[in-house]
């Protein structure tokens, strides 16, 4: 019974974004999936990243894309409800070039013409492979068999239930050859209701059932960062007074000599000891010891 009034309750509040933390989680896993598998489709690497979730009208929030956009209307039974997966118009010229191996040299379509029909058919394409994906993101919370429907170029006939129906829009940002566009799907919090629940916890699938391509990619992106490194031979302690008086030609004298110990940094942050060298006309460093804070500052203690 409490269980049952406290739904009310919920239900009576609306839908609140920052109470559902699993569907950034899930809109973070379809933009990761969406670019392993453009990898097979398109001549060059494509981008997806969630720009942010808004709420609104779902009248409103396809208003801005009249005659700019294609709308996928895609059927979730598992919610009694529909929901809207969009293409604007950068999004399906970017995406179109790099299928056909443009190189972003060509000037970019800025006419609003119609759509052609292979545009279209490549939008149904895309529209029928996002589904899978959509599908498979929201399995870490619940189960949503996501199946497209009908595609639409006036947004006018795109709206799922009422026009001033409640509902959350997720905004992605593509990016390929230079160009870019947004992709967009559209929850009506009438079919979002139905999971509340599910997509309020952050335990349970999301730990144990964790997507193995996903997490590769992860891990890729991650070791792919670029990540400076500076390598500290001595340091002087000045008085401003004494930083004031510097000139050039000045020499200033280190308490240091060739084979005092090279301290390696990345971020700000003690990595390793190291000991100078030269070969082939250039400095190199031999990376001799692991950086040991605990074992740093008892040597400093020690030394005053």
């Amino acid at each position: 019974m409490s269980e049952s009034v406290s739904d009310k309750l919920l239900d009576a509040a609306g839908i609140q974004i920052d109470r559902l933390p699993m569907l950034p989680v899930i809109f973070d896993r379809v933009a990761n999936q969406c670019v392993e598998q453009m990898r097979a489709i398109a001549a060059s690497p494509c981008y997806f990243s969630m720009s942010h979730i808004e709420q609104g009208r779902v009248g409103d929030l396809l208003e801005p894309y009249e005659a700019n956009a294609v709308a996928a209307i895609l059927d979730v039974p598992e919610w009694d409800s529909e929901v809207v997966l969009g293409f604007d118009r950068d999004f399906i010229f970017t995406i179109v070039e790099v299928m056909f191996g443009a190189d972003g040299n060509e000037m970019p379509e800025e006419d609003g013409r119609t759509f052609s029909n292979i545009e279209m058919k490549i939008c149904a394409k895309l529209a029928e492979m996002i589904c899978g994906t959509l599908s498979a993101a929201f399995a870490v919370a619940t189960k949503a068999s996501f199946r497209l429907e009908r595609l639409e170029t006036r947004m006018h006939f795109a709206v799922v239930g009422r026009r001033n129906a409640q509902a959350a829009a997720a905004k992605f940002l593509v990016q390929a050859i230079n160009r870019g566009g947004e992709m967009f799907v559209i929850l009506p919090h009438s079919g979002l209701q139905m999971v509340r629940r599910s997509l309020s916890s952050t335990s349970g699938n999301e730990t144990t059932n964790r997507d193995p391509n996903w997490m590769k990619q992860m891990q890729a992106g991650v070791t792919r960062a670029e990540v400076g490194l500076r390598a500290i031979l001595a340091e002087k302690e000045l008085t401003l007074g004494d930083i004031a008086r510097l000139a050039p030609g000045q020499v200033i004298s280190l308490a240091a000599t060739p084979k005092t110990p090279v301290k390696l940094e990345a971020n700000e942050q003690p990595l390793f000891w190291c000991q100078l060298g030269q070969a082939e006309g250039v400095y190199k460093l031999r990376i001799d010891d692991v950086f040991d804070p605990e074992q740093e500052l008892l040597g400093d203690i020690l030394n005053h």
